[in-house]
């Protein structure tokens, strides 16, 4: 804005002074003005013409500061130069002494309006470079939309740590060379095998603990029993002493002869271990340079955080262990077939890593949980069976580098038994510390699906026996988010349609091969998936799974004929969040294309799933 003073009624002096920030002019050197704001009579036409001719000069001075500004800002320095300030000023003072008051309020209003318009030219040259790409998105998106949806690749998902030695870091390179050296010592030297000693000191040990945990066990019952055991000990104090003297005695002989038993049995007992001696059918000893026997020996070193001496002892528990249980030849063993639907291998994920499924649901029936954890021996059995399967998948597996040699574990907790129930419990723990012990690194993810809010107590009750490391691979999906973690994990052809995914039992309109195809549905907006029927009397098959669903879907037939009627396949409908896949055909009588349409209403994106193959009439 523009400040006037007026002094005496006659003579007015304005400073005029050029800021942008402040906006501010100061008219300065204003003449002849009197009492009432009028210029005297005489003058008026002699102003005039000065003012008409300062008014061009003003107007081609205001274009060229207005050229050097806009170069300015294309620069980008928004405001002018000292220097331009300081002439434009100068300038100023010789015409604007010749202008009326409303003709200078009209000049500083229309430089202010002129960087007000040089100000948002200058912002605004980012915001249209904005523009632009989203423009560009935009017909990338369209493009998209238009073009046929791209298939799902197979291999996104985690993979393994490598084996080949060149990637190993230069610790893991040693402790893999010392392991190395310990094995082929302890098979030359036929020390890879525990002696009876050590057989004996382990088998203490394991001893000590059982009783230690059947103690915890019992511990509430005893307590119960003890009031009773009190009485009867009152009454027959007399007989419990000779007992007890005759049992001293007997415990004395016993000791005695176990102690000679032992002493005779390790000398006599000769451990002679085979050079040919293998894991899973890999060599064990390294100078055999078996690639495969390194791949074996780094499972027992990550198992054991790459220390030697641990693993290496580890190596030896597996071996011992092996031998006691037979397990070598337990491929052979036959078991009851109502274990056949608690766990199975099916299919392979995105690594190609072979699923095995474990269902611990079907153990909330009553007759079937008695019938497999009842007692101590069915529950020995099921173990021994969970073993079985184990080497089963291991057949499976290539232990050369680079190769697949681990499995993914999915555990549906769905309806199972509780942590209250000891069987189960008891069940539980002794299958996965038997196997967290003799198969390391076996397991590429653990994914616990359906998990209830009870496991998360029942998994800390399981902590202590666990590794960190095998509690690194442990992922929890809740109910509702099934199908969207086993989709990180496994393509959608392989995973079965109770979970989310397009496979069925016994399929025999697909195959694995054929290709699945995605597309999105942003928030509030509607998706068309075209599948084009080019020839007549075609039948045409297909399988949507929608992750999240909540949806409005529709199917419909358009022939490319304009004269003729479309046809509504499927009416539309709100699928909700329990909805299974769809799979739906229909024979064409004219060419055309089948529409799906997928509406989604809610305020996330939603993830659509498809495959469809066509068959001729002949077929």
């Amino acid at each position: 804005m523009a400040t006037i003073t007026e002094t005496d009624g006659k003579h007015v002096e304005q400073n005029l002074s050029k800021d942008v920030e402040n906006k501010d002019v100061t008219v300065a050197n204003v003449k002849a003005v009197e009492e009432n704001g009028e210029p005297k009579k005489e003058d008026v036409h002699e102003n005039v013409g000065v003012v008409t001719e300062n008014t061009k000069n003003v107007a081609e001075e205001v274009k060229d500061v207005v050229k050097k500004e806009e170069n300015g800002a294309e620069k980008g320095d928004v405001s002018p130069s000292p220097n331009v300030e300081r002439s434009s000023s100068k300038k100023e003072s010789n015409f604007l002494s010749h202008l009326k008051v409303h003709e200078k309020k009209a000049l500083v209003k229309l430089r202010m309006k002129i960087e007000e318009v040089i100000r948002w030219k200058a912002g605004t040259e980012n915001t249209k470079k904005d523009y632009e790409r989203l423009e560009k998105t935009d017909e990338a998106e369209k493009k998209a939309v238009s073009s046929p949806p791209p298939t799902i690749e197979k291999s996104s998902s985690f993979r393994e740590e490598s084996n080949f030695s060149s990637d190993l870091k230069e610790n893991e390179k040693n402790a893999l060379s010392q392991l190395r050296m310990k094995v082929e010592e302890a098979i030359h030297g036929n020390t890879l095998l525990k002696g009876k000693k050590e057989k004996i000191e382990s088998q203490a040990n394991a001893t000590s603990l059982e009783k230690e945990s059947k103690d915890k066990e019992k511990q509430e019952e005893e307590s119960d029993n003890n009031v009773k055991e009190e009485k009867a000990e009152n009454n027959d104090a007399k007989e419990s002493k000779e007992s007890k003297q005759d049992t001293e005695e007997k415990k004395k002989l016993t000791e005695e002869a176990a102690k000679e038993s032992t002493h005779v049995a390790v000398e006599e007992e000769k451990v002679i271990v085979d050079e040919d001696i293998a894991l899973w059918g890999v060599p064990l000893l390294p100078s055999k340079a078996d690639t495969a026997t390194d791949v074996i020996l780094l499972k027992f070193l990550r198992a054991r955080e790459f220390k030697v001496n641990e693993a290496f002892e580890m190596l030896r528990n597996t071996l011992q262990w092996r031998k006691e249980n037979n397990i070598d030849s337990i491929l052979n063993e036959n078991f009851d077939a109502d274990f056949e639907s608690l766990a199975y291998i099916n299919g392979v994920d995105r690594q190609g890593h072979p699923v095995c499924y474990n269902n611990f649901g079907l153990l909330g029936d009553h007759e079937m949980y008695n019938k497999i954890l009842g007692t101590q021996e069915k529950r020995e059995k099921l173990l021994r069976w969970r073993i079985q399967l184990m080497e089963k998948g291991i057949q499976k597996l290539d232990f050369k580098p680079g190769s697949v040699c681990s499995m993914l574990q999915i555990i549906d907790l769905k309806d199972s038994p509780g942590p209250s129930r000891k069987e189960f419990r008891l069940a539980a723990r002794q299958v996965i510390v038997t196997l967290q012990d003799n198969y390391p690194e076996f397991a590429a993810k653990n994914v616990f699906i359906n998990v209830p809010f009870w496991y998360y107590a029942f998994s800390a009750l399981l902590s202590p026996f666990l590794t960190q490391r095998t509690k690194s691979k442990f992922v929890f999906a809740r109910p509702a988010r099934v199908s969207e973690t086993l989709l990180k994990y496994i393509a959608a052809e392989e995973v079965f349609v109770h979970y989310g995914g397009l496979k069925q039992e016994n399929e025999s309109e697909f195959l694995a091969e054929d290709p699945v195809r995605e597309v999105f549905v942003k928030a509030g907006s509607k998706e068309n998936i075209e599948i084009p029927v080019l020839e007549a009397g075609t039948t045409l098959i297909w399988d949507v799974i929608i992750l999240g669903w909540e949806v409005n879907y529709r199917e419909e037939f358009l022939p490319s004929d304009e004269g003729s009627y479309g046809l509504i396949i499927q009416r539309d409908r709100k699928l909700g969040v329990q909805e299974g896949s769809i799979r739906n055909s229909f024979k064409n009588n004219e060419p055309g294309k089948v529409v799906i349409v997928v509406e989604n209403s809610s305020l996330k994106k939603k993830r659509v799933l498809y495959r469809y193959k066509t068959k001729n009439s002949s077929s």
